[in-house]
């Protein structure tokens, strides 16, 4: 039996003043709702407050769920509140003083009441913080405790409203409750607001308080006349504040961003202010997704005082739930699950999920560039270590090549399959716009407000033209890659900021394309310690020859002719079929080009359309069964939301004797391969092979476990990663020594006669050196391309002198600038 069980509450009352009275008690609790739903008669739409009071006190203190069993809800939160909070001085909770309110009880305990609490949320929530303060104290009183400490209790609205969009709050919005999904991208320091001022009289000491209740950001007026017993003879103005008298809470001002993937394409993502007292303050850091319950309210913000009439939209914050960053808690029906266990289930897993990668785009060297974004997207198992330290399992993938081989359709296909991404370019890309940054405010006040891998927490940045990007700016993101965390120490902010999300970067060649004439590490113009956070790099090359490109033509206009010809299926299925009946080149030798952007990007946007839960079950549940065909966008995201939540793979001791041995013969060929060199060129590897590289080949393997929903690691997930960083990273560090020994090595003498013509003799190297050094003036600075072409014209071969100036600029006698552009005899 329930201590106040036997008491008698007049609760069920009219909310509204005027004729219209309660019945006596006997009214039902039907007809009270019906009777609150009258209030539209009333010209002014009043509502009783103090009766709104009296019904959010006897909700709270006989709202129990309709089983029955699990008690009084409220009752416990308030009391379970009081002992948290009461004689804890020296150790105060930060949500102490308050409590979390479902909307759903209130909906389902009197409709009236939530319907109040949408539409007039400003009137009515007061009132439901003194009812929930009222019922404490009757609490405490019952159960002959000290109540007269109790103080105000915040009340945190918490449901399931329906979202309304950032982009889509307008002025019929304001004074209403909203849910509105976002992620947080700045917070202010906390600051504190004067709740109730204390105020006296510099005539008469007459003191007396008033009530803050313009909002957070309103000002307070005070009386202009005195209101003590002689109000006259204390002249205009004569109240002054008492500030240690005043009653402060605590305030804070967030900026809350659309999510990336919500943002229309062309559009820039909109922002709009919050305002979070008390127990919502420092909950949110930068980079948090978070769904918020707020009363859209106005405010005259400082650049808009001269438009009496205008004023700025900002949301006072009632509630507030973090999204999960890594899918966790993403819900799947058990048609989905069952769809996705039997896909998971297919021994040729790993080949459906790769042919579902922009299947727009072909060519013999996209087969292992989509198995290795296949593996970036479900990425490996973080782990935390005893000693508090974190293992990253995001894949990092570089894809670093000539232009018109599809690396920026790559990174767009990849943005709207990830489940959460965040697309940039390098040269519109800053160091503070990749990681975070410390804004001054118009009162000069610093807050800190996140880049783009604080942004991508748990999904995938794209950048393209990264070579573009400043050094400066590269090296900012080496903590961001590596750690996947960001510090900052500026303007007396010292805080670290998540970046835990996969980098998927892609870069031109020095030169704007691939010169053979010149070494790996010439074409490559990036530091060793960007490349080394690298998991994969792909050196993408267009190789010109008339098979190939005859195939790409079949390919891209069959892409074409089926993508705007409705009726010309035929004829471009029989291009595509041709097209994928050529023999596949070798990856190492050829590169064929990708579908352009137009045809690839209209031809993936039609499976958008199917983003269902039955559609993409059905989906899953096709290719699981027939094993034809690909996964539509929607299906593939759900289903690496559903691996990477489902399943963290480990390592097994047979694995990692494969992966132990297997390193160590990586790493002691590129030292023979550095003696046999001689110290000359190549002595220096491009991409250095360090424990980094072992654990990619871990997190590459664990990731081709994941696509099965296998918690072990097996020996042919390992051979593949081997496979995969062998074509990649080994095959780009050994770019121009293959070339070389591949040309000793062909047996066809057409092959060894363009090759020889490419190797210049040792005379033809002297007599080249010879004209370069007669020809520059030690510190004349002049065009590459002039000097080339004045060579040529007095009968010297135009690649023998390229060859000698590159050998020049590695001894140190010559300098280029302006991207090679010129040179500087030194």
């Amino acid at each position: 039996m329930d201590f106040d069980e036997d008491r008698i509450y007049f609760s069920h009352q009219n909310l509204h003043s005027g004729e219209r009275r309660e019945d006596n008690t006997s009214n039902s609790r039907g007809d009270n709702s019906e009777s609150w739903e009258d209030k539209d008669d009333d010209e002014d739409g009043y509502v009783d407050l103090d009766a709104v009071r009296r019904h959010f006190r006897e909700f709270l203190r006989s709202y129990r769920q309709a089983s029955g069993q699990s008690g009084y809800i409220y009752r416990e939160r308030l009391l379970r509140m009081h002992r948290r909070t009461s004689g804890e001085e020296s150790n105060p909770k930060k949500n102490g003083c308050s409590i979390r309110v479902e909307l759903a009880h209130v909906g389902e305990y009197d409709s009236a009441l939530l319907g109040l609490l949408l539409s007039r949320p400003n009137d009515v929530l007061p009132q439901f913080e003194l009812a929930a303060k009222d019922a404490l104290k009757t609490f405490l009183h019952d159960l002959k405790a000290d109540s007269d400490s109790v103080g105000s209790v915040q009340i945190l609205l918490k449901g399931n409203l329906a979202a309304t969009p950032l982009r889509s709050i307008r002025s019929k919005h304001v004074n209403k409750l909203l849910r509105v999904p976002g992620i947080i991208i700045s917070a202010a320091r906390v600051r504190s607001r004067a709740h109730i001022i204390a105020i006296r009289c510099a005539r008469c000491s007459d003191t007396t308080t008033i009530q803050a209740l313009g909002g957070p950001f309103a000002s307070v007026p005070l009386p202009t006349r005195c209101q003590g017993p002689n109000p006259q003879e204390c002249g205009p103005v004569p109240y002054g504040v008492l500030s240690d008298e005043c009653t402060f809470i605590d305030q804070q001002t967030l900026k809350l961003q659309e999510s990336p993937e919500s943002v229309p394409t062309g559009e820039m993502p909109r922002s709009i202010l919050l305002a979070a007292e008390r127990g919502l303050v420092d909950t949110a850091p930068p980079g948090t997704r978070v769904n918020i319950l707020a009363v859209a309210n106005l405010f005259n913000a400082a650049s808009s005082s001269k438009a009496a009439s205008v004023r700025t939209l900002y949301l006072r914050v009632l509630g507030m739930t973090r999204e999960t960053t890594s899918a966790d808690n993403t819900s799947f029906t058990p048609q989905e699950e069952e769809a996705f266990r039997l896909l998971a289930r297919r021994p040729d897993i790993y080949n459906i999920l790769t042919r579902s990668i922009a299947p727009s785009i072909s060519g013999s060297y996209t087969i292992d560039i989509k198995k290795a974004l296949t593996c970036l997207l479900f990425s490996g198992s973080r782990k935390r270590l005893p000693d508090g330290m974190r293992l990253r399992g995001d894949i990092n993938v570089l894809l670093l090549g000539d232009p018109s081989t599809a690396k920026s359709q790559f990174l767009k296909f990849t943005t709207r399959v990830a489940p959460i991404a965040v697309y940039t370019s390098g040269k519109g890309s800053s160091a503070a716009g990749l990681t975070a940054s410390v804004i001054r405010d118009a009162k000069g006040e610093f807050y800190l407000e996140g880049g783009a891998m604080v942004l991508a927490d748990g999904g995938v940045v794209c950048i393209d033209e990264f070579d573009k990007m400043r050094p400066a700016d590269r090296v900012a993101i080496h903590e961001a890659m590596e750690q996947q965390t960001i510090s900052i120490a500026k303007a007396g902010i010292t805080t670290v900021l998540n970046s835990r999300c996969s980098v998927l970067a892609a870069a031109n060649p020095v030169f704007g394309r691939y010169d053979d004439l010149k070494s790996a590490s010439e074409n490559i113009d990036l530091m060793s310690t960007i490349l080394s956070r690298f998991d994969l790099i792909f050196l993408v090359r267009d190789i010109r020859d008339e098979q190939r490109d005859r195939s790409i033509c079949l390919h891209v206009m069959g892409v074409h002719i089926d993508n705007y010809k409705p009726g010309g299926a035929t004829a471009g299925s029989g291009l595509v079929a041709a097209s994928n009946a050529l023999q596949p080149f070798n990856s190492g030798d050829d590169a064929l080009l990708g579908g352009t952007g137009a045809a690839g990007s209209n031809s993936d946007s039609l499976t958008d359309t199917n983003s269902s839960a039955s559609a993409i079950a059905e989906n899953a549940m096709r290719i699981a069964t027939t094993g034809v065909g690909e996964l539509n966008v929607s299906t593939m995201k759900k289903y690496i939301q559903y691996c990477r939540a489902k399943c963290s793979p480990r390592l097994t001791e047979e694995a990692g004797d494969v992966l132990t041995s297997s390193y160590v013969k990586i790493r002691d060929d590129v030292r023979r391969r550095t003696l046999d060199s001689d110290g000359g060129e190549g002595s220096h590897s491009v991409i250095p092979i360090t424990v980094r590289q072992l654990e990619a080949l871990v997190r590459l393997s664990e990731s081709l476990a994941k696509m099965r929903l296998d918690s072990d690691v097996q020996t042919q997930d390992v051979a593949e990663a081997l496979r995969l960083f062998k074509v990649s990273t080994m095959a780009a560090n050994q770019a121009e020594r293959s070339t070389t020994s591949s040309s000793s090595n062909n047996s066809n003498p057409s092959s060894q006669s363009i090759m020889s013509a490419a190797i210049p003799s040792r005379d033809d190297m002297m007599r080249s050196e010879s004209f370069l050094r007669s020809r520059l003036v030690v510190g004349m600075v002049v065009n590459r391309q002039k000097i080339i072409e004045e060579a040529a014209g007095q009968g010297y071969n135009a690649m023998v002198i390229a060859r000698a100036l590159a050998v020049m600029v590695m001894r140190g006698e010559v300098q280029e600038r302006n991207q090679s552009r010129l040179i500087k005899r030194v």
